[in-house]
């Protein structure tokens, strides 16, 4: 049911589980920078986490061992000793490498921008709960991913300060650069765009958000490999843009219609299972493949043994629409796979000044400095949670409210630090992140650009 919160979620933790997210919190502000090696000593110093973070006025910490007090108490080894880092039976991505060197090259300061960059209208708690359900509430399993997630779209892909930022007004720019290498980037990204090779669109019957995937329209060697991971990692991070709690997980439609060996490209489905796998855990709800030919028995005996077999548990095939219709109502599947829903991908092409507000950057640095306030409120409220300081009801409504207010807050900002998407010219992203799945053919091709209002769910979000 949609209106049901899922276990391991905030609202819903055990004493234990809660227990786990406290001790993964104090890892996350001791690697931050924010907590003394001791968080009982930092708490009777302070009582709050370190609320001046700025580099003229803080003097740079030598990066303390993690769970100190607990070490004491349970013989646990730091999760930055090789001692205890993940098996290599259960680090397929090498993230554990990637850990240290996250520690040895990134400031603590850009490991906590990077975070909190990407919570956007998240809860705080439900991404790390997502790293926590992952590494079956492994504290320092949970941290290695954590971190090196954090290397990965702040070192490699850029999520935040060029992807989301930039765009596909950026990628069009592009696509008319006198730059050989920008223009065929920016061209293999819109040419995708363009295609539909993949779209979001509409709910499944647990009122997941459906991605679709037209297989059949890919072709080998037609886009470079770094366009197609942007477009990846854009269609991925477009659909984190419309979860709306309870609902934290996408539904994935491989459609396998006209699906031919020359569609199969082994190399992109490897870095989507990465994705997935080591830096979106806990993203994937279902994964329906369509109509998949019986060519494809051999390439899916291949592909499931790369997967995580919880990963792999998810994966549905479906032949027909009656077993589509276990997973997604007639009404609400397109007439393109055989169902009842009038509707058509079209791509509206990004247009001069719909990114105007990104220019404005006096506002937007108002914005973000308001916003620290706020996240510096919420660590601060975090550590009283941690340590157990005062009416704990209270502290643990004041976080509650924080993070709503962080919520609301995001979207004031939205327009200033993300480009506009197709999602929001077609009026699925509307102002203060109202989300309507089936906007009516009357709709605005531009849904407006800035707003103040608080999440809305329309009434077509739930079944």
């Amino acid at each position: 049911m949609t209106g049901e919160s899922l276990p391991g979620r905030p609202g819903t933790l055990t004493a234990e589980q809660e227990e786990s997210l406290k001790q993964f919190w104090t890892a996350v502000l001791q690697v931050f920078g924010l907590l003394e090696k001791d968080v009982s000593d930092a708490a009777s110093e302070n009582g709050r986490a370190r609320s001046d973070t700025s580099d003229s006025t803080k003097p740079k910490k030598k990066r303390m061992s993690l769970f100190r007090k607990k070490d004491d108490e349970a013989g646990l080894k730091s999760p930055t000793s090789k001692a205890h880092a993940a098996h290599a039976e259960d680090d397929k991505y090498g993230q554990t490498k990637e850990f240290h060197d996250a520690l040895a090259n990134m400031s603590p300061e850009s490991l906590r921008a990077t975070f909190w960059s990407m919570v956007k209208h998240d809860h705080p708690d439900a991404l790390l709960l997502r790293f926590l359900r992952a590494r079956k509430w492994d504290v320092d399993k949970a941290l290695v991913m954590m971190v090196s997630t954090m290397r990965w779209r702040s070192t490699e892909v850029h999520v935040d300060d060029d992807i989301m930022k930039n765009g596909e007004l950026g990628s069009l720019n592009d696509a008319n650069s006198s730059d050989p290498a920008k223009k065929k980037l920016g061209h293999d990204f819109l040419a995708q765009m363009r295609l539909g090779k993949s779209f979001l669109h509409g709910l499944d019957k647990a009122g997941r958000p459906m991605c679709f995937v037209r297989v059949r329209l890919h072709k080998q060697g037609e886009q470079s490999e770094e366009s197609l991971e942007r477009y990846t990692v854009f269609v991925i991070e477009s659909a984190r843009m419309i979860l709306s709690p309870p609902v934290d997980t996408a539904c994935v439609v491989f459609d396998m219609t006209g699906f031919s060996m020359a569609n199969m490209d082994y190399a992109p489905v490897k870095f989507m299972i990465k994705c997935f796998e080591a830096n979106y855990p806990e993203s994937l709800g279902v994964v329906l493949v369509h109509k998949a030919p019986w060519i494809f028995q051999g390439i899916w005996k291949i592909i499931r043994g790369w997967l995580d077999p919880v990963v792999a548990s998810k994966v549905q095939f479906t032949n027909n629409n009656d077993e589509m219709e276990q997973f997604v109502p007639k009404s609400q599947i397109i007439k393109e796979l055989g169902g009842d829903e009038d509707w058509e991908y079209h791509y509206p092409e990004p247009t001069p000044g719909e990114n105007d507000l990104m220019k404005d950057t006096a506002t937007r640095d108002k914005l973000l400095q308001e916003r620290e306030v706020l996240v510096n409120d919420y660590e601060k409220a975090t550590l009283d949670w941690i340590n157990g300081t005062g009416d704990m009801e209270a502290v643990k409504t004041k976080r509650h409210e924080l993070a709503n207010g962080l919520k609301d807050d995001y979207w004031r900002l939205d327009p200033y630090v993300r480009a506009r998407s197709i999602y929001d010219r077609v009026g699925l992203i509307q102002k203060g992140g109202k989300l309507q799945f089936y906007p009516s053919k009357e709709a605005p091709a531009t849904a407006p650009t800035n707003g103040t209002k608080p999440v809305e769910t329309s009434s077509d979000d739930l079944d």
